[in-house]
């Protein structure tokens, strides 16, 4: 923001201000005509009679205490007018954080020498900002930069001067005389608008101040927690007490932990104790803006570091934002500013003021910043530009809220540049009003108003869309009351009316919500929010098919909450989520279960970006990595994937369910998600192996997706088929870390870490059911597979089954190497040519065999039915098998089910046939997907949830269930006799 640039006021534009009035430019000219005795500079100026000239004295009528400050200090004056701008104040600045230094022959300056060189600075500096900003040299963002420049030179300047006397006192040690705060353990941090670099003109500066005992100045650290906070009340002393040089800073520490309570300066363990269990949501908004501003920056910069987990949860914080709304709601209450006007209006704290548009922005870095990092800035207008990117809001709201904060800025600034006051508020007089309007480049006061007026409603109107919903206990239809034991008529007669068929059961359940009866309503606030939520809650539930049913679900589901208030929160201030709730509770009861055990899944659903954007791999890679970017341990990595993988795949079932993706996109991304989670669990394993018992050398490991995963086919749930090769030096006896092992235990270690890491119960689930069947002598061989053993037994011992089983194979991750060799060996068995007699037969019998040993439960059963998905993949690989033998080489490892039979059945089937397995194939994808996403079993239309229902007729293009009934009988018919035909037996 800081600029090397040298403006000065010589180019300032003509009739950029206008004076007060006609008296105090009187007045002002002679104070200006006596200075210009001793300042021949301002002497020329005045003979000039230029635009300069006028500036100055506008400037003069129209702030007392620029005008203060010009008679007790001309030569800051002359040199204003005189020399360009930037590289005075960058000096003085420079003189400031210098000024605890001692001087040439080694003398210390006293406390009183240094407070006067500071505010002497400070003067100066104020003056020479002012008249930059007034000028319109700087624009705000350059104003607030220099300020804050100042501030924490200042205040480093301080911390420098009172460590060297404590250390020239006996009571400390320092390490570096020559640089105090290097490596003390002191953490100054600038908070709010110091931390921003945004200080305003007359700021106070908020500052919280943490000691390290460990840091070793201490001699006794017993004596640190005494020391310390004295300390502190000098530096408070060294800043805010006013002398004939006026101040430096007022200073403010009361934002450090239970201030009421706590020394000044606290130590750092303690305060990390503090935050970690009993850190308040009005702390973490209070941190997204501290910075290391002095002492020892690099003990700083690791405190904020540590806290990161604490301001941004790696879970979305939905109590938050009402949380903030409330500390918003609080400040009108106590300070009256419930409309908007411009007499009198606070610009920063009444309505449309600069603290809305700050709530605004730490809200959703509150709610966001802990998975995306790019939303963690300290600058407001940063933050603004990093929401946008990330389509939390669109440009035209970023546009009017950047413009709106620097107009309002402005406003605060000259404000406070009239008399050198810490407030916000605009005059209550036209007199000084129109002196508020001149200083801001206003020919007169109602035009001023007009474009004030206007700022303030533009932001009051974003704000309102991000926050503002009012309480409705009532709506459009009738009554809804549920106090006291009995029945209110209206509200039965209301709950009719909105689509309940037994509305007395209904009313009876919300009566226990509103009792406090589960644990999720026990809480005052959390029953508060949900009679807040409960009249939208039931309208959108009404018009839900069999509506009773879907809120039954939902009181089932709130029911077994641990806590109910980041939930209700989020529903109240989220419309599309509770319509995407009651669909859930109307349609799938299996994602019902999964927010229910595990809240946090619905973080993602804030994403305003979700229905638009794919998961692809790509983007959930990315997202995968922002989420392991904190995890240090190797515990901590698995939980993190755990939750990742649960939380990604609910969003996918969300995307399949609203219909933004299809049946096929939806497996394609659940296997996608799987791939991911699986190669970062091998690397956590790995790393975690090496520490105990290092490399094995030569080793090298490649891990094969069979079944769904090897041909992107995964549902909500599927278990996942792996297989672990590995191969290493045969020279080697043994790894070469602190407890060896020998190869068989080394890579056998490795699977079974692998194995518990993706499917071990913990609190956050299971990431996935792991089988590994389908390796090499299945069960009775060993869990992980050498390549040599691997091909030879592929090649001389699998069975046809196997080789059916290897035709789906997908090399996931490991070594690059070792994965060119497995993949070289699977297609080197599958180009073999087989006896095509001998494939059929065992192909057929299989099927046969299948169908005796697993019968289809109903006709739904999409799997097992006669002319069901195992017919359409056993076409597939049975095609894959003979393929050879007739001529015909197509690769079809890392394909879908379809697509391999599309590849090959161009070659090797009759055009109808092909068409009539890919026409069932696709329609059993779409159907088995949001089958498998919303209920655990058999789907069976008299049973099923009435919107899941109408889920699979709208994936089956039918108008109703007994229309796709017969569709999925005419196609599974037709597929069997595909079958019988493509399959000689």
């Amino acid at each position: 923001m800081l600029t090397k640039s040298k403006h000065g006021l010589k180019d300032v534009t003509e009739g950029l201000l206008r004076p007060l009035n006609q008296t105090e430019l009187k007045s002002a000219l002679a104070d200006l005509q006596d200075i210009g005795k001793s300042e021949p500079v301002v002497a020329e100026m005045l003979k000039a009679e230029g635009a300069l000239r006028d500036f100055i004295a506008a400037v003069l009528t129209l702030s007392p205490y620029l005008r203060e400050i010009a008679n007790l200090d001309p030569a800051i004056l002359a040199s204003a007018i005189s020399d360009p701008l930037e590289p005075q104040i960058e000096a003085l600045i420079a003189e400031a954080r210098d000024c605890w230094k001692p001087d040439g022959e080694g003398s210390t300056p006293g406390e009183s020498q240094v407070m006067s060189r500071l505010r002497i600075v400070k003067r100066r500096v104020a003056f020479l900002v002012a008249l930059a900003d007034l000028a319109r040299i700087f624009d705000g963002r350059a104003t607030t930069a220099w300020l804050s420049e100042l501030a924490e030179a200042s205040v480093t300047a301080a911390i420098d001067h009172l460590l060297l006397s404590t250390h020239e006192s006996g009571k400390l040690k320092l390490k570096n005389v020559a640089a105090p705060s290097e490596g003390s353990g002191v953490i100054v941090l600038g908070m709010g608008k110091l931390g921003a670099s945004e200080l305003n003109y007359s700021s106070d500066i908020d500052l919280v101040v943490f000691f390290d005992e460990e840091a070793g100045i201490v001699p006794d650290p017993d004596d640190a927690i005494e020391i310390f906070p004295r300390m502190m009340r000098r530096l408070v002393r060294i800043l805010q007490e006013r002398t004939a040089d006026g101040y430096v800073f007022r200073t403010d520490l009361r934002l450090r932990p239970d201030p009421g309570s706590t020394p000044l300066a606290i130590p750092v363990d303690a305060a990390m104790i503090y935050y970690e269990g009993r850190g308040q949501n009005w702390e973490r908004a209070a941190f997204i803006k501290a910075r290391a501003v002095a002492g020892d920056l690099a003990a700083g910069e690791q405190f904020l570091r540590g806290l990161v987990p604490f301001v941004f949860r790696k879970y979305l914080d939905y109590a938050a934002i009402s949380d903030i709304h409330s500390i918003k709601r609080q400040i009108h209450a106590h300070k009256g500013h419930g409309a908007i006007a411009v007499k009198g209006h606070n610009v920063k704290l009444g309505r449309g003021g600069i603290r809305e548009i700050e709530f605004f922005v730490q809200t959703q870095q509150l709610i966001a910043g802990g998975r995306m990092p790019a939303l963690r800035s300290r600058v407001t207008e940063e933050t603004l530009a990093e929401l946008t990117r990330a389509k939390w809001i669109d440009a035209e709201t970023r546009d009017e809220l950047i413009e709106a904060y620097w107009f309002l800025r402005d406003v605060e600034h000259r404000i406070q540049m009239v008399r050198d006051e810490q407030t916000h508020l605009l005059p209550e007089t036209d007199a000084e009003l129109k002196r508020i309007a001149f200083m801001m480049g206003f020919t007169d006061t109602p035009s001023f108003s007009e474009r004030l007026v206007e700022v303030l409603k533009t932001v009051e109107r974003r704000y309102a869309d991000l926050f503002e919903q009012e309480t409705k206990l009532s709506v459009g239809t009738g009554n809804l009351v549920f106090t006291g034991q009995g029945d209110d008529p209206d509200t039965l007669e209301t709950l009719r009316k909105l689509g309940f068929e037994r509305p007395s059961d209904i009313s009876r359940i919300i009566r226990t919500w509103h009792y406090g009866r589960y644990r999720a309503t026990q809480s005052v606030e959390a029953r508060e929010r949900l009679t807040e939520l409960t009249p939208e809650l039931l309208r959108v539930f009404g018009e839900s098919k069999r509506a009773d049913e879907a809120l039954l679900r939902f009181d089932s589901f709130i029911s077994g909450l641990p806590s109910g208030i980041q939930l209700f929160s989020l529903l109240g201030s989220n419309p599309a989520l509770l319509s995407l709730i009651v669909n859930i509770m109307s349609s799938a009861p299996k994602l019902a279960e999964v927010i229910a055990a595990r809240p946090h899944v619905f973080d993602g659903m804030l994403d305003p970006g979700l229905m638009a954007e794919l998961p692809t791999r790509d983007y959930l890679g990315e997202r995968l990595k922002a989420s392991l970017v904190q995890a240090r341990h190797y515990e901590e990595v698995l939980d993190r994937l755990r939750i990742f993988a649960s939380e990604q795949s609910f969003l996918i079932g969300i995307r399949l369910l609203t219909g933004a993706i299809n049946g096929d996109m939806a497996a394609r991304a659940f296997t996608h998600l799987a791939d991911l989670i699986i190669e970062a669990a091998l690397d956590a394993v790995m790393n975690e192996i090496r520490v105990t018992h290092g490399d094995y050398p030569g080793g090298r490991i490649a891990i094969a997706g069979m079944g769904k995963l090897g041909s992107f086919e995964l549902t909500g749930g599927s278990d996942i088929d792996l297989i672990l090769l590995y191969d290493y030096d045969d020279a080697a006896g043994e790894s070469d870390g602190a407890k060896p092992l020998d190869a068989t235990r080394y890579f056998t270690r490795i699977t079974q870490r692998l194995i518990a890491a993706l499917s071990a119960p913990t609190a956050e689930g299971v990431i996935y059911e792991v089988d590994m069947r389908l390796r090499p002598s299945g069960n009775k061989g060993p869990v992980a597979t050498r390549i040599n053993a691997f091909g030879k037994y592929q090649r001389e011992e699998a069975w046809t089954w196997e080789h059916m089983a290897l035709s789906r194979a997908r090399l996931i991750c490991g070594d690059e190497s070792l994965v060119n060799e497995a993949e070289s060996i699977i297609a080197d068995v599958l180009s073999g040519k087989r006896d095509v007699a001998k494939v059929t037969h065992d192909v057929a019998e299989m099927r046969e065999l299948i169908e005796k040993e697993k019968a289809p439960e109903n006709g739904w059963d999409l799997k097992l039915i006669p002319g069901g998905v195992i017919d359409v993949e056993f076409i597939a690989q049975y095609l894959a098998l003979i393929a050879p033998a007739k001529g015909v080489d197509i690769r079809i490892n890392g394909l879908t089910t379809g697509a391999a039979l599309k590849v090959l059945g161009e070659k090797l089937m009759g055009s109808a046939d092909l068409d009539t397995c890919l026409e069932a194939f696709t329609l059993y994808t779409e159907l088995s997907q949001l089958i498998r996403l919303c209920i655990d079993g058999m789907f069976d239309p008299k049973e099923a949830p009435a919107g899941l229902t109408e889920l699979v007729c709208r994936a089956g293009d039918c108008p109703d269930i007994k229309t796709l009934e017969g569709e999925v009988k005419r196609l599974s018919k037709a597929v069997r006799k595909v079958f019988q035909t493509v399959v000689k037996a």
